[in-house]
């Protein structure tokens, strides 16, 4: 697939910038559409986060949820929905054109997926820039501990408004860049090959391009899901916590995790399990969007 992709930029010239443009468009809708079952699923969602942040089994999660009924159980979904669609028009237009750029430049220096992985990084560091803020007050909102001092949207933006940004709304950002940066390396990296391997194999394009980005995904959550975790526990907190650094909060989850792996994965089937549903979705309304175009 990027071997393929790379040919179409050469044939439209360095001149022609409007297919890379256009990422930015299919990549907004293929995001919107793969995020509107995140209202379904967003119960799911929260019941993860749950067990990321306080280390409890599944069913505790979701009783703590239950105990606070059914008024409290999409508290905080506006973040994600938002953050969802408009993070698919970033990284996908910022992958396109960074890899149209590497394209023109790089010559035969680097592989056609090395390319796409290293535009993936760019992108992901982008992102992270960008969404940070979106995915402090998502957590903040969806930790019950903060439920009373601040209730609202409006009460927290205020209280992360008032804080420094490191502790504010840019909380748990090196973490972020990490995760987002790494795994969008390895997403634009990995899926072009493995379409090709599918493809090889007569798997139907549409079906490809879904197959693709789940199992890419799913290899991806796998390996940086404890970054989420730290993340998670690193952004929930508004108080006297939040001004502990990265390496103090890790040791600190480490040891309530009981220094298991086991339990520091705990929640990360479900987590794997979204993955692969939304971003199989999301890259094959992205590639057959793609194709016309190209």
């Amino acid at each position: 697939m990027a071997e393929s992709h790379d040919q179409n930029l050469h044939e439209k010239g360095p001149g022609d910038s409007r297919a890379p443009f256009q990422a930015f468009l299919h990549g907004g809708i293929s995001s919107l559409v793969s995020a509107l079952p995140a209202l379904v699923v967003f119960p799911v969602y929260k019941t993860i986060f749950r067990q990321q942040l306080h280390n409890t089994p599944v069913h505790l999660a979701v009783a703590q949820l239950y105990k606070e009924g059914p008024v409290k159980l999409y508290r905080g979904v506006v973040p994600p929905l938002l953050m969802r669609t408009l993070n698919g028009t970033l990284l996908f237009g910022l992958q396109e054109n960074l890899l149209h750029q590497l394209s023109l430049s790089s010559q035969n220096a680097l592989s056609a997926s090395a390319r796409s992985a290293l535009a993936g990084f760019g992108a992901g560091i982008v992102e992270a820039m960008v969404f940070t803020p979106f995915e402090r007050v998502q957590n903040v909102l969806q930790n019950g501990q903060n439920d009373h001092h601040v209730p609202t949207m409006k009460s927290v933006l205020v209280r992360l408004r008032s804080e420094k940004l490191a502790i504010g709304f840019y909380r748990a950002f090196l973490p972020i860049t990490a995760r987002n940066a790494l795994g969008s390396s390895l997403y634009f990296g990995l899926k072009g090959p493995v379409v090709a391997v599918l493809k090889g194999q007569g798997v139907p394009p549409m079906i490809s391009s879904f197959i693709s980005g789940a199992v890419t995904s799913m290899a991806i959550s796998l390996a940086l899901y404890p970054l989420s975790v730290l993340v998670a526990n690193m952004q929930a907190q508004v108080g006297p916590r939040e001004g502990k650094g990265v390496i103090a909060c890790w040791r600190m989850l480490w040891t309530s995790r009981q220094r298991s792996v086991a339990l520091l994965y705990r929640g990360g089937s479900l987590v794997i399990l979204r993955s692969c549903i939304t971003w199989g979705i999301t890259n094959a309304i992205y590639e057959s969007q793609q194709k016309p175009s190209g």
